[in-house]
Formats: C-alpha cells, structure tokens, sequence
C-alpha cells in the first residue's frame, strides 16, 4: 500500500524577513508558490491585532485553502530576548492564544530564549522553571481556546531531553513542541534525535538544514536550505510520518549565518551540566566530515537590500522543491 504522507507544507514569515511584507502579502506568496500553511511567528507581522481583522485573515486564508499557524519570541521572563513591551510573559502569551483563536490556528508557538541563557544566574534549569511558571499561569485559556502552546527548541536554549521534560512538567494536554531541526544542532544534538525525542509530542516545526565542519576550537554551524545541508531528509521524513505525521512542515531557511561552536575549550561545557562524552563525540563526527562553507554576505548591510530578499526567496523555494521531492518519494 502506498504511504500516504502529505503534511502541510509551508513558511515561517520570518524566513522572508528582509522583504518585511505583511500577513497578507505573505498570504498571497504562499497561494503564488502553492503552499498550504504559513506560520506567524511574531506580533508585529499583522496590520491589526483587532478581532476583526484576524477574521478577516483567517477568511481569506480558508478560500486560498491555507491553514494558519500563529506564533510569538520569548515567554521567559527573564531571558536576554524577552521583550516587555507588551506586558507580562502572560499577557502576551494570552493575547497570542486569542489571535491563534481568531485565525483558527491550533497552536501558539513561543520559545524560552537562546543560548546566552545558559550562562545566566541559575543557567537553564532556573529559565525553564520561570517558563513552567508562566505556562501554567495560562492553561486554562489555551484549553478553553483548543489551542495547544507549543515550545519550540530555540537559538541553542534547551536541547530536546530539557524541552520534553518541560513539556511534561507543564502538561501535555495544552503544551507541545515546535521541533526546529537547525536549533537542534545548536543545542549540540542531530536533528534526527531531536525528533526521536519531540516527535511525540511535536505539533509544529521549524525546517532547515545545516552544514557543520571543524575549526582549531571545535566547529562552526552554518544553515542552509533543505537538501544542501548533512541531513538525510528521506530518512527524516520516514520517521516524521511515524511520530508525527499531523504536525505541518513548515520551512524557516536562516542560510548563511555562521555560529561558532568552541566545544574544545572547558569554560564552553559550564553552560552544558548535563552533557557526557558522547555529545562530544557526536558533534565533531559530524564536523569531520564537513568542509568549510563562506557564509553569505549581501552587498549592504540593510535588511531591505535586494540581494538579501532575493537570497532568502532563493532559500525558501529551494527548500520547498526539495521537501515536494521528498514527499513524492515517500508517497510512492
């Protein structure tokens, strides 16, 4: 019998950050490029946060056949990326419930905060205790909404092992994950493990693949598209139609950015308690069998440049040939 895995393909906005288009211009790339799912990842993406808005959004986005997923940055309080303009960690994750609500979104995507937070009084166990704090602050919202919040493994902040764990700790009946495979690398693990670990539990994702090769001090982490990076994405996929197959895939290509991974110095492994050798080993078998790759540089540094939102097109529409090509594969 065939496979019949089909997820919802799809884009996080701020794959296309440079070209800084609204909800509804990106609507109407996704329909261009035949898509099925956008994620708004951040506030600021939409026109109006007023209700009527939203429905309209979530109107013109069913007749173009395209579900919509909603998301915002950081519920940690005290994360080097929590920005308190809005309010409170929980009001803002309220009011990111209300506008999943509105779009028919079933979850709200947030994250803790990035590496940086391992090294902060406390490390990570104090910022997950603080996000844990604040989830159930709100479970009774997201219940009543039928909106799953779902965390996502971010910028190196928790590994997957430290996400379930917080997962199950805040409860599994509102809280899923958002599995980003390029932060998976970042948090020193294979993206197919992140997904061994959060598939389970996974209700989104964040798509991309990443290049890894070895410096004096460690490695150097580079994202790229999917289907140019190190992993197998027929061997991924496989075991994403296994653990969760509802969950959309949905493509945030962030090519070009080099992050340097000094694993070969001690002060690196203070942030990292729980690490053994293995996750040493695992990272520099990976880097040995890459070779270095020139990251991309655009002619300007401003975000509007032209050649930046022609690359970060490039990316996007690359990436989504290569998963259409993947799931022909596994469909036949």
């Amino acid at each position: 019998m065939p496979n019949l895995f089909a997820p919802r393909l799809g884009f996080d906005n701020y794959a296309l950050r440079a070209l800084g288009w609204k909800a509804s211009q990106l609507l109407d790339y996704a329909a261009k490029v035949q898509l099925d799912a956008v994620l708004f990842s951040d506030f600021d993406v939409f026109e109006s946060l007023a209700d009527d808005h939203l429905r309209d959004l979530k109107r013109r986005a069913n007749d173009l056949g395209i579900q919509l997923y909603a998301g915002m940055l950081s519920i940690c309080p005290s994360s080097v990326i929590f920005d308190p303009r809005r309010g409170s960690a929980e009001a803002q994750l309220r009011l990111c419930l209300r506008i999943a609500r509105l779009l028919g979104s079933p979850v709200a995507r947030c994250v803790l905060g990035k590496v940086e937070d391992r090294r902060s009084p406390g490390g990570i166990a104090a910022r997950i205790a603080e996000t844990l704090t604040v989830l159930r602050a709100v479970r009774t919202e997201a219940l009543d909404a039928g909106v799953r919040i779902a965390v996502e493994n971010h910028a190196g902040d928790m590994n997957s092992a430290e996400l379930l764990e917080l997962i199950d700790a805040a409860g599994r009946d509102f809280v899923g994950a958002t599995l980003d495979t390029g932060n998976a690398l970042w948090a020193l693990e294979e993206p197919l493990h992140a997904l061994e670990t959060l598939g389970p539990v996974t209700v989104c994702t964040g798509i991309r693949d990443s290049h890894l090769w070895e410096t004096p001090e460690g490695a150097t982490l580079q994202w790229t598209s999917v289907g140019t990076g190190l992993v197998d994405w027929a061997k991924f996929f496989r075991r994403f139609t296994e653990l969760c197959p509802q969950a959309p895939v949905i493509i945030e290509t962030i090519s070009g950015r080099p992050i340097f991974l000094p694993v070969l110095r001690d002060y690196f492994w203070d942030a990292y308690p729980r690490a053994t050798p293995a996750t040493l080993a695992a990272l520099l078998r990976l880097a040995r069998a890459g070779e270095p790759r020139e990251p991309f540089n655009p002619p300007t540094s401003a975000a509007s440049d032209p050649a930046l939102q022609q690359f970060q097109l490039t990316e996007l529409e690359r990436s989504v040939r290569h998963c259409r090509r993947v799931f022909a594969e596994l469909a036949a």
